[in-house]
């Protein structure tokens, strides 16, 4: 068994980004991503980005893998974003109909896409923030009809 790591990571304060060195994500290696991804959920990342462009193989493991990742980030209001060109692990993620799964071709799409859930997440809290319903001004309008 190789001590080598199977990926790459890079964090800043916004994402973690993980690049998939293994040809594979399959029973035999998916559990290194599944703890990558509960280290940086418990670091608070609800954004991840998972680079998986060299990617050959992609077995059920690894199909489920994504799908939690997927679920974490997304009820964290992140996302988590599969950077992928190769045409048959696409189909596979497609056919797996992995729910609110956001797939790209590039690093720097997926960094897009993230910056702009964030912007997107904040413009809705400061819309929950106003309070439109309540009885702010007295005045009465009634006469402006």
């Amino acid at each position: 068994m190789s001590t080598s790591k199977p990926f790459e990571l890079e964090q800043n304060e916004s994402y973690a980004l993980v690049n998939w060195k293994d040809s594979g994500i399959t029973q035999l290696n998916h559990e290194e991503l599944e703890n990558l991804i509960r280290i940086l959920f418990k670091k608070e990342y609800a954004n991840i980005i998972l680079n998986i462009s060299k990617l050959q193989e992609l077995d059920g493991h690894g199909v489920s893998t994504i799908r939690k990742g997927t679920k974490i980030c997304t009820n964290e209001l992140g996302l988590f974003v599969v950077v992928c060109k190769t045409e048959s692990i696409l189909q596979r993620l497609e056919i797996a109909n992995i729910e609110d799964i956001t797939i790209f071709g590039t690093v720097q799409e997926a960094i897009d896409a993230i910056y702009l859930n964030e912007l997107e997440n904040d413009f809705s809290d400061d819309d929950q923030d106003d309070d439109f319903g309540g009885v702010e001004n007295n005045s009465d309008y009634s006469d402006d009809f």
